[in-house]
């Protein structure tokens, strides 16, 4: 199986940072993740990320600079996906109770202070310090095995 390409936005928004947590309803998991998906084939990184943030979110945003690359993967699945984050800035739209994910894998979606990141599960470890800027921020989160 070929290593999946994904971007993620790191959007912040009033210090709150914008997470998604992209599982399906029936399987249950409590694990937030930064928005975006995979990578489709002649599509420039900056609008397959535009897209699905829209897609997932309903906002519309302007995409950055690259700020993190992140990897994980499930050797038992042969599954490995690469992730490259860009600093993003919201031009239009506002998180309503109507939306729904025209592709039924996000189920929620909030922006969250630096606080009450304490209080999730999300991956990858090195977003808060990333998305915050903390001087010494790692441009680099290694590999590491997906997480159910």
């Amino acid at each position: 199986m070929p290593i999946r390409l994904a971007t993620r936005a790191i959007l912040m928004h009033r210090d709150r940072l914008l997470m998604v947590n992209a599982y399906p309803a029936h399987r249950g998991s409590d694990l937030w993740c930064a928005p975006g998906g995979g990578a489709e084939r002649h599509q420039s990184m900056p609008d397959n990320l535009a897209r699905e943030v829209q897609e997932e979110t309903g906002l519309t945003i302007a995409v950055g600079e690259p700020c993190l690359l992140n990897e994980f993967h499930d050797p038992d699945r042969g599954f490995h996906q690469v992730e490259v984050f860009f600093r993003c800035r919201l031009i239009d739209g506002a998180l309503s109770e109507d939306w729904t994910d025209p592709e039924a894998v996000v189920t929620d979606r909030q922006w969250f202070s630096r606080g009450e990141m304490d209080l999730i599960r999300f991956r990858p470890s090195a977003l808060p310090s990333v998305a915050w800027q903390d001087p010494g921020a790692p441009a680099y989160d290694p590999l590491e095995r997906i997480v159910p």
